[in-house]
């Protein structure tokens, strides 16, 4: 089986190029080896330029995909081309990961707006994840890693009265189960799971209403009868607050804000985002492509590191 991983730029726009490129140089040798980087040759060359780092352009494994019109390639710019862009280039690595060309892909920055003028129905990596390899919506997810957490969420870019129309127990079931496969993938074998509660204090019995009643609590009783361990659904609050003794290895939040929040208080701009639950995995940064500094030189690697090796694991001797 192939040790390669894919690479691909994000939103050229965007931080994406300026972060690919510093965690090139970051990574050793025999790492950057093992990377295929996706996306316009030409966003590649120029971001190399700026920054002085072309030497790492030599020898590396590039496929040219998602190319802009000219004048298309503005840092900062948010831009129908620049979304199209970054949608090609995860897309292609996707399709090159299903073939078996490279093991799994780690995607750069997107920005959901510049995808939206395109219009590319998206939301989120975990969608296009699924779109291109014909899975529902409803089977793969987005798992955040970061400041000693994983959170996967059941639920994500949507209003919170959308998220709450679709929650059912076979959605919540789905995804903690997708998020103890990546744990398992992650080496932990038998990992603790606590289910983040819908209303506060996961409705303190149906003091708050019956939506714990209907969904969560169900999708507790039918995760223990699979053999796992999960405890009753509890108010994210008091999950969390323990901050010391933590006894959970997975996280399960309803919506899109419960599992964010603490991720990104506890790892500002060093988490890593997972999509999970397809035949391909995906991981990327839990931030965005930052076009208020696009262009500026100034975007760190951190979270985009972390995901590269988190993918990459030890190099095949």
């Amino acid at each position: 089986m192939t040790s390669r991983v894919a690479l691909s730029l994000g939103d050229p726009n965007g931080v994406g190029p300026e972060i690919v490129l510093k965690a090139l140089a970051e990574l050793a040798p025999q790492e950057r080896e093992r990377l295929v980087v996706y996306g316009p040759d030409e966003v590649l060359r120029a971001t190399a330029q700026a920054l002085g780092l072309q030497h790492l352009l030599v020898g590396l494994a590039q496929v040219h995909v998602g190319g802009l019109p000219a004048g298309a390639h503005q840092p900062g710019r948010i831009d129908a081309a620049a979304g199209r862009s970054a949608v090609a280039s995860a897309s292609a690595a996707i399709e090159a990961c299903r073939a078996g060309e490279v093991q799994a892909v780690v995607a750069g920055p997107h920005h959901e707006t510049a995808i939206a003028q395109a219009g590319i129905r998206f939301s989120g990596y975990p969608s296009l994840v699924a779109s291109v390899c014909g899975q529902s919506e409803d089977e793969v997810f987005l798992l955040l890693i970061g400041g000693g957490l994983r959170i996967v969420h059941a639920t994500l870019h949507e209003s919170v009265e959308r998220a709450l129309s679709r929650l059912n127990p076979a959605l919540v079931v789905a995804a903690a189960q997708a998020g103890v496969r990546a744990c398992q993938r992650l080496g932990i074998a038998e990992p603790r799971v606590a289910l983040f509660g819908l209303n506060p204090h996961a409705s303190e019995g149906e003091l708050f209403g019956p939506h714990d009643a209907r969904c969560t609590v169900p999708a507790a009783r039918a995760l223990r009868e699979q053999g796992l361990d999960v405890g009753e659904p509890q108010g994210a609050d008091v999950l969390l607050a323990d901050h010391a003794r933590r006894p959970h290895d997975l996280y399960v939040a309803m919506f899109h804000d419960q599992g964010h929040i603490p991720i990104k208080l506890l790892a500002p701009q060093g988490a890593s985002a997972l999509s999970i639950g397809a035949e391909v995995l995906l991981a990327s940064t839990g931030h965005g492509s930052a076009m208020d500094i696009a262009g500026t030189g100034q975007a760190r690697p951190d979270a985009l590191l972390r995901s590269l090796r988190l993918v990459l694991g030890p190099t095949p001797a």
